[in-house]
């Protein structure tokens, strides 16, 4: 059973990077979701203060994401259209890779803008509030990434100290 924990708890881990840059999938907490299943092995002991404070660390972080964007629009004179726009900008990068990992950048500013000159803004308006929604939405991503990155390193590091106990058929 430890085993499958395991398993299933790298593959939350791993998903729960996915969602750093996917808008529908809340990184941090999946990947939190990983850690307490590696905690739930037989072989490591459950640790209440860790988890709690990771879960709090991953639902803050979850909030922030929908704070951060809507912050660097308001910053930079924007509105709820700019952050749709990169919303939906972000989608299209993922559904149509056409300019590669480039795309993933591209994109949300274009959907940005977009949004703001549909909002009847001018170009000059519209140019500012898209990059500052799109500044907004790369910094959400980074903290996503890097909460996800931090959580899969406990993950390792923490199976890899209990490796005897969580393999004993390989030792």
């Amino acid at each position: 059973m430890d085993i499958v924990l395991l398993v299933l708890g790298f593959i939350f881990m791993l998903i729960g990077i996915l969602g750093s840059f996917l808008p529908v999938l809340p990184g941090p907490p999946i990947s939190w979701i990983g850690l307490l299943l590696l905690y739930m092995t037989k072989a490591i002991s459950m640790n209440w203060t860790f988890l709690g404070i990771t879960l709090v660390i991953a639902l803050l972080v979850f909030a922030l994401d929908y704070i951060i964007p809507a912050m660097g629009t308001k910053k930079f004179g924007g509105t709820k259209a700019g952050v749709i726009g990169t919303t939906i900008g972000l989608v299209v990068a993922l559904i149509f890779p056409i300019l590669g990992p480039f795309g993933i950048i591209i994109w949300p500013f274009i959907g940005a803008l977009v949004g703001e000159l549909l909002n009847k803004a001018d170009k000059k308006t519209a140019t500012k509030a898209a990059f500052g929604s799109f500044l907004g939405f790369l910094t959400g991503t980074f903290i996503k990434f890097l909460v996800a990155i931090v959580y899969l390193g406990l993950f390792i590091s923490r199976a890899w100290e209990h490796k005897e106990a969580l393999f004993p058929y390989f030792n």
